[in-house]
């Protein structure tokens, strides 16, 4: 997906026991590069959902290419990075996050991450806290939190179907209409806000050979949890930022979750008038958000 990744961004490679994972950095001008080795790592995860990929975080990561080594991953069976015909379970994405962080970082790292993906990335930072510093999640989610499942939108019947769960997919997630309705009508709070760019970077991302194992086994439920059974046991310091208007994980469930741990949770921001992905949506105030922060 590097056609759609900003001024100054190349990928680079690395490999997990599911096969490459790419991710995207700076790597040419206008950035200092010869010194980003020794800036500390600041590392973005993408949500799940048909056509995801790191394109999902590429209006917010520019903005701090010049304090940190950015790093944003497609993560396996997304975007760019490797499509194994895979039976897709939590296991692997815990596993393939851990795999990143432990062969790029050579220090804890800060962690931007948003919805499955963020709730995948708290759960690692309870059972292995010694690779983060610090976490910066957006809308977590396991889909299944206070056993009120929100994710799923069509029987299991119909999604485990052969040949049916390919035309679901083909239907659903690669074709330019499909794409710009799924962005306009559950993602975004303001349809008006999707631009030409964002439809074609989520339609190339759905169009890569195997894209669908990985979708289905969201859209079936295979990776879904109950995220209130682990948020207590959370030390690491984090902040949570949610899409007023944030559709399958609603603001109520966002402040919910982070009452059961005041300790870790440090604070709590709403941003107005936006949807699941604020940062997408909005990219300019989370970025005044997340600069409030980092500094």
């Amino acid at each position: 997906m590097l056609q759609f990744q900003p001024s100054g961004f190349g990928h680079k490679v690395i490999h997990t026991s599911l096969g490459a994972m790419v991710y995207y950095t700076q790597t040419t001008a206008p950035w200092a590069i010869a010194d980003t080795v020794d800036l500390p790592p600041l590392l973005f995860l993408h949500n799940f959902g048909g056509g995801a990929s790191a394109y999902e975080w590429s209006k917010v990561y520019p903005a701090f290419a010049s304090s940190y080594r950015i790093l944003a991953p497609d993560l396996i069976g997304w975007g760019d990075s490797a499509h194994p015909v895979w039976d897709y379970q939590i296991k692997d994405y815990l596993n393939a996050i851990a795999e990143f962080i432990a062969k790029t970082c050579r220090q804890p790292v800060k962690v931007v991450a948003s919805s499955l993906t963020a709730a995948f990335t708290l759960r690692l930072a309870i059972t292995q806290p010694e690779l983060f510093d610090s976490l910066f999640l957006v809308c977590p989610s396991g889909f299944d939190d206070f056993g009120q499942g929100s994710g799923r939108r069509l029987p299991l019947s119909v999604i485990n179907t052969p040949l049916l769960d390919n035309l679901i997919y083909a239907i659903g997630a690669e074709n330019e209409f499909a794409v710009r309705n799924f962005l306009q009508s559950f993602l975004f709070a303001k349809p008006e806000r999707v631009t030409p760019e964002m439809v074609q970077a989520y339609l190339a991302s759905a169009q890569q050979p195997n894209a669908k194992f990985s979708a289905l086994a969201f859209l079936r439920g295979d990776l879904y949890f109950d995220l209130s059974l682990y948020i207590q046991q959370l030390k690491t310091p984090t902040t949570f930022f949610w899409g007023e208007k944030a559709q399958f994980t609603n603001i109520k469930l966002g402040r919910r979750l982070a009452n059961l741990n005041y300790g870790a949770i440090r604070k709590f921001y709403e941003i107005g008038d936006t949807g699941i992905l604020p940062h997408l949506e909005m990219p300019e105030v989370f970025i005044g958000l997340l600069q409030r922060h980092l500094k």
